[in-house]
């Protein structure tokens, strides 16, 4: 352990860089080099493309400053709502109209810099478009010069539109090609899927949306994270520390290893007769060289004739090795009742139902420990 006197020199010089820390969750050099190459193609890509429909007129600006800023965003934070291709074409493009009708019809310069900035952040958050390089059009719409001023009601559309529009197309291009995500696509709530006004399972205990809503007006600051993000992120956060304190339990550990499978040349009546006989609800179903296809449930075979095929359905998997608390959100989520367990050649080794993961939390939380567990007997049950 590192003397007192030494921790306090290393904190108080921690302290003085603390200004320059980034601030920003994910910001790695990785994903920043990432967005600085997005950038470099799309604001020159934006340029050229530009220069090519609207031809080389001098007293026409092939790109504004604003795009600059606009890039910023798209390549370096794409998960942002500022960063959404609405915010980027909306921002930009609704607050050059408001900057052009702020100069037709205030004469004051100073007034209509501030009343054009004011003006566009009030429009742009209206039409849910907010974006803040769209003060910066707003801005050049007023003080942009002769370019700007002849062009009138057009420069919003050219170039502020245009150059979105390019900047947007060029972006989903690059972060798709980089495997990235965007447009960001937010986590949908999930419903229950019984079809009643309860909550799904997991959502019916710890916080809520209301909590949610009532932490972030206690903060009194606007974050720049959707609340389905924010959600979702902390539901991650509460199965990361989850993962952390019963992370040594894996799903060889709890899984029932005698496992009921059925052929996939099985008659839906085979099927249904095995799911009786053992009293369980999921059935794996194996190829001819009984390596898993898929799974079968009482549900599907309810209305089916006694010598129809098999209606598979995708199953829902896992390695032996994984950790069995990982197996939570997907068995409490209310649309899969077991988890196959197969080795790498996709052969079924086990099977964990709700009822062995049930099983497996009763006896951690009463601190008995991973040595006396043991997997249940309740198969997709």
């Amino acid at each position: 352990m590192a003397p007192p006197q030494h921790d306090a020199h290393r904190t108080g010089k921690l302290s003085k860089f603390r200004l320059f820390a980034p601030i920003l969750a994910g910001a790695t050099l990785k994903e920043r080099l990432i967005g600085c190459l997005g950038a470099l193609i799309g604001i020159c890509l934006t340029g050229l493309v530009c220069g090519f429909v609207m031809g080389q007129d001098p007293h026409l600006p092939l790109i504004v400053a604003p795009i600059g800023a606009s890039a910023v965003l798209l390549f370096a934070v794409p998960a942002s709502p500022l960063a959404q291709p609405w915010s980027i074409v909306g921002g930009n493009t609704i607050s050059a109209f408001v900057g052009v009708t702020v100069t037709t019809l205030v004469r004051d310069p100073a007034i209509a810099i501030g009343l054009a900035v004011a003006l566009a952040i009030l429009v742009m958050s209206l039409t849910r478009s907010l974006h803040p390089p769209g003060g910066a059009a707003a801005l050049t719409a007023v003080i942009g010069g002769a370019a700007v001023s002849r062009a009138g009601f057009w420069f919003p559309l050219v170039p502020i539109a245009i150059n979105s529009l390019i900047l947007v197309a060029l972006g989903m291009i690059f972060h798709r090609l980089a495997g990235r995500q965007y447009p960001h696509r937010q986590t949908i709530t999930p419903v229950n899927t019984h079809k009643t006004a309860d909550p799904p399972a997991a959502f019916r205990v710890g916080f809520n949306t209301e909590d949610i809503d009532a932490a972030i007006a206690s903060l009194n600051e606007t974050l720049d994270i959707s609340r389905a993000d924010l959600d979702t992120l902390l539901r991650q956060v509460e199965q990361q520390a989850l993962l952390r304190q019963r992370g040594d339990l894996t799903s060889a550990d709890i899984m029932s290893r005698d496992v009921v499978t059925v052929a996939r040349d099985a008659t839906a009546d085979e099927a249904r007769s095995l799911l009786l006989d053992h009293d369980i609800r999921t059935l794996p179903v194996l190829d001819a060289d009984r390596r898993l296809l898929g799974t079968v449930g009482l549900r599907e075979l309810a209305a089916m004739a006694p010598n129809a095929h098999l209606p598979v359905s995708e199953a829902a998997t896992a390695r032996p090795s994984d950790p069995a608390i990982g197996l939570l959100p997907r068995l409490t989520d209310g649309s899969i009742h077991a988890v196959v367990v197969v080795d790498e050649e996709r052969r079924v080794v086990g099977i964990i139902s709700q009822t062995d993961l049930l099983a497996t939390l009763a006896k951690s939380l009463s601190q008995t420990g991973p040595t006396g567990l043991m997997g249940g007997h309740g198969q997709g049950i």
